[in-house]
């Protein structure tokens, strides 16, 4: 995967190595036209119990049977109906294992844990899945601003897009080429900037950051790109 505009194209990125990851182990499983059940999600077996059916066809933009197989999926990786970072990390870890995804593995996940319990839940996961395959423009942006305000005080600070485009730089620059600068993350935060920050005051407000991404074609773009994955 090319470098070259992720300060652009970073939903994209986002949205794609975490639909990867997913598929490849089995969590958005195939979903079988057999399965005409109307039973609701199966509680016996693990320890963190989840909504029921109806409640998160509420919450999401997911079918009944789509819920279905995403769950049996999550369970199937996660038997006690939760995710630890840990396991977050070792998952990418194996899935990129030339690079370094401890901490976009980390920074993700903070994304997912809505509650900030330290845990990924089903809920949390198939909500945040929802918003991100199938939300609006304008759920997806918040998505994404919620993943680069890495300490949740409304704005992106130039630290905050240096450390998310670091964590992607060290989990994917060994497979791009040419061979990535040093300095490569500091050049892309800084046109990022150039892009977002309209009133110079070196840090990105919602506001901006909805503004700018709508204006842009290649970001409008690159979030319809997995709308019909699942």
């Amino acid at each position: 995967m090319g470098i070259q505009g992720m300060e652009l194209c970073a939903m994209a990125v986002v949205i794609m190595l975490f639909i990867a990851v997913l598929k490849q182990f089995g969590i958005l499983e195939p979903m079988s036209m057999e399965d005409t059940s109307d039973s609701d999600l199966e509680l016996s077996s693990i320890r963190h119990q989840p909504e029921g059916l109806e409640q998160l066809q509420e919450l999401t933009k997911f079918t009944k049977k789509e819920l279905q197989s995403l769950y049996r999926g999550f369970k199937n990786e996660c038997p006690s109906g939760l995710v630890d970072e840990d396991t977050f990390k070792l998952i990418y870890a194996q899935f990129f294992p030339q690079g370094d995804a401890s901490m976009y593995a980390h920074f993700l996940f903070n994304a997912f844990d809505v509650d900030r319990n330290g845990a990924i839940c089903f809920e949390n996961f198939v909500v945040g899945l929802s918003i991100l395959l199938r939300g609006t423009v304008h759920e997806k942006l918040n998505w994404a601003f919620n993943l680069y305000d890495i300490n949740k005080d409304g704005y992106i600070t130039k630290e905050e897009m240096l450390a998310i485009m670091k964590s992607i730089y060290n989990m994917m620059g060994r497979y791009t080429y040419p061979i990535v600068r040093d300095d490569a993350p500091i050049e892309h935060v800084e046109k990022f900037f150039q892009k977002m920050d309209r009133n110079r005051d070196g840090v990105v407000t919602i506001e901006e950051f909805l503004e700018t991404c709508q204006k842009d074609e290649n970001i409008m773009s690159s979030m319809q790109l997995f709308e019909n994955v699942i």
